[in-house]
């Protein structure tokens, strides 16, 4: 489906710039939140424990199976070619597995899990740390991502500068080497850098921590919650130093090192593309309001991965607009509001390997369109250096 809810052709070159590249409409919508919650069945609204709980099993059985594949049949295969050829996909189809656990964590941190506020905490506690993810640290700054999306001044990660604040050595990276490096360190730190330094996060007036209970990104009341996601953290790295002492580095680095590499560059690439596109406005303080923020991201076609990552890639929209649903309802809430949202609706089917080259291109930084009195506190994205 494409922008406002037309069926959009499948991916060319040369039709994209034509279509999924239009701009999105940046005045306020002629509906309203109520108007778009009423047009969804009431049972999509409706969180099941046990449904919850089979898609947690079903990953967590499907990992189990990779890691016996992995640990019991691998040391039998011919040193070369087949072991190294072995291990990567390993990597790569664990990886895909335990993002799909990531988001199941992700859910309980939006008490999208289960109607129980305790239960969600204990299973995302876990499922988070398991991942080495402060469960609560990472809780609380998305909860600000979800209520301020699309402010320049209170977004919580991927920011957009403007061009006076962009690094003087960004024009010279907008080249193929240059952008192949920045993804790459993007696709590999950028998670970990996010959670220690803020890396790509809201300016703040101080360093800015995600381990920090005392960092300006938590109030008084969160600080002791941030402990607990620490000791979670803590508590998993210290088992996979005793594992790593009982079978060596090479071991965990193979069986839970390589997945996670993967987890964490998906993670990166699906928030990355779901709020970088040159279809979609920002706004400054003059103009933001909570419901163009919401609609001011875009759902993304990840193929069969959009199953295995519980749709948060296909129906990001509509999570924005109401993050409390659970995640298997995601899909027939979308549906439901596609015909109100209109214009509103943002969906860019590009694969997500040529999108990611594409706003790495294209999305440098934001400024406002010139000579345009109208558009004054909204800004696009831009690649443009004098």
């Amino acid at each position: 489906m494409g922008a406002g809810g037309r069926m959009s052709p499948p991916y060319s070159p040369g039709k994209v710039e034509s279509h999924v590249l239009k701009r999105a409409p940046d005045s306020k919508p002629p509906f309203t939140l109520g108007q778009l919650k009423k047009a969804i069945p009431p049972h999509c609204f409706r969180r099941s424990v046990l449904r919850s709980f089979s898609y947690v099993v079903y990953d967590l059985i499907i990992a189990s199976l990779f890691y016996y594949v992995a640990t019991n049949y691998f040391h039998l295969l011919p040193q070369y070619p087949l072991s190294y050829v072995a291990w990567p996909i390993y990597w790569a189809v664990q990886g895909c597995v335990l993002t799909g656990v990531w988001v199941l964590a992700h859910e309980c941190g939006h008490h999208a899990f289960s109607d129980y506020q305790w239960l969600d905490d204990i299973v995302g506690l876990i499922l988070h740390s398991g991942l080495l993810v402060p469960y609560f640290s990472w809780k609380h700054s998305h909860r600000r991502h979800h209520s301020n999306t699309g402010s320049l001044e209170r977004d919580e990660v991927f920011v957009p500068k403007q061009k006076s604040s962009i690094s003087w050595f960004s024009k010279y990276l907008n080249n193929p080497p240059g952008r192949f490096l920045t993804i790459t360190i993007t696709l590999t730190l950028g998670w970990p850098l996010y959670l220690a330094c803020n890396v790509s996060g809201r300016p703040y007036d101080r360093f800015a921590c995600h381990y920090d209970p005392y960092g300006p990104i938590f109030n008084d009341r969160e600080r002791a919650e941030i402990y607990i996601s620490d000791a979670g953290v803590l508590a998993v790295t210290y088992g996979l130093y005793r594992l790593a002492v009982a079978k060596g580095l090479a071991w965990v680095l193979c069986v839970y090192g390589g997945p996670l590499l993967v987890v964490n560059a998906f993670l990166v690439l699906i928030t990355y593309l779901q709020h970088t596109h040159v279809a979609l406005p920002h706004y400054d303080s003059s103009e933001w309001d909570w419901l163009r923020g919401a609609l001011a991201t875009v759902d993304r076609d990840y193929g069969i991965l959009n199953k295995v990552f519980h749709n948060i890639t296909d129906t990001h929209v509509a999570h924005h607009l109401f993050s409390t649903m659970p995640h298997y309802h995601a899909m027939e809430a979308t549906k439901a509001i596609k015909p109100i949202l209109g214009e509103y609706y943002q969906f860019d089917g590009t694969p997500f390997y040529k999108a990611m080259w594409r706003e790495g291109k294209e999305c440098i930084y934001v400024q406002q369109d010139e000579g345009k009195p109208k558009s004054k506190g909204v800004y696009w994205y831009s690649n443009k250096f004098d």
